[in-house]
């Protein structure tokens, strides 16, 4: 009797329990890149604070002491301005109310006065300095005079020699009208700062020594019609009170050529205000000129 044989049943397979992610599939499925994300994060907040550096700094001159992203410019002094886009001498001297020539004597400027945007500009008299008490002079009287002398302006020497220091200068000299002096220079006084030399109305006025027009016009308070020709790196002669120019900026000229027209003073008197400046500094022109014959 053959046994029966009953058919094998497949055996089932039963899949491995399969792993549970804690918090849920969500979780599972995103937290390699939750902790990227935060890694990323830590990393730019430390380094953010390892780069941070100094506040720039904006210098006096404009130039920066550091890659700033935002510029903070040193406080500007009392009695200077910076320079502004499109300002020029004559429109800071008008909101400033002091005239161009005072400008250009406190911040030692030199034609062609020349601004530059950024640039500190003196727009207030310096200060005078204090004097010791020892350097004061007492009462009374001394080998050189009293102490109400002494406190007057007093002029480079009493009785210049004419022409001394022309050939010192390197420049060679010549008088720009034939006139009378009618006033002379004084050190220290604005006003005294050339001499006036009187001239016919409409008579030419020379250059006294070959150079280049540095300054041709009217810009200049309390010179009228100015010329401005600079003779060498230290010297330079300026022509004041003109009826008419007829040179111009940048026109190169020679000695004796004619640069305008005499006019009148501020008393209406026909005379030439004739100054020489060496580094910008007025000096008494007779040490310069030749002398009349």
């Amino acid at each position: 009797m053959i046994p029966h044989h009953r058919p094998s049943r497949p055996r089932s397979v039963v899949a491995p329990p399969q792993r549970r992610d804690v918090g849920g599939p969500w979780v599972g499925r995103w937290w390699p890149a939750l902790w990227a994300g935060i890694l990323v994060a830590l990393l730019g907040l430390t380094g953010c604070a390892g780069t941070s550096g100094p506040a720039p700094v904006v210098g006096w001159e404009g130039a920066r002491t550091t890659r700033p992203t935002r510029s903070v410019r040193a406080p500007i002094p009392k009695g200077y301005q910076r320079v502004r886009a499109g300002d020029s001498l004559g429109s800071i001297a008008e909101r400033r109310h002091v005239s161009v020539q005072q400008l250009i004597d406190w911040n030692r400027l030199k034609p062609p006065y020349r601004l530059y945007r950024g640039k500190l500009l003196r727009v207030a008299p310096p200060r005078p300095r204090r004097t010791s008490r020892a350097a004061r002079p007492r009462g009374g009287s001394t080998a050189h005079g009293s102490a109400r002398t002494a406190k007057r302006p007093v002029a480079v020497e009493s009785a210049p020699t004419p022409g001394r220091r022309g050939a010192a200068s390197g420049v060679d000299w010549a008088w720009p009208l034939a006139g009378a002096v009618k006033q002379g220079f004084r050190a220290g006084d604005p006003a005294s700062s050339g001499l006036r030399i009187g001239c016919r109305p409409g008579e030419e006025v020379r250059a006294a020594a070959a150079g280049r027009v540095a300054y041709s016009g009217s810009g200049l308070k309390g010179y009228g019609n100015l010329i401005i020709v600079k003779h060498n790196q230290d010297y330079l002669s300026a022509y004041g009170f003109n009826r008419q120019l007829l040179a111009k900026e940048g026109d190169r000229v020679k000695r004796g050529q004619a640069l305008a027209e005499c006019g009148e003073g501020p008393d209406g008197t026909p005379l030439l205000h004739f100054e020489v400046r060496r580094d910008g500094t007025a000096v008494n022109p007779l040490l310069y000129l030749p002398p009349r014959k």
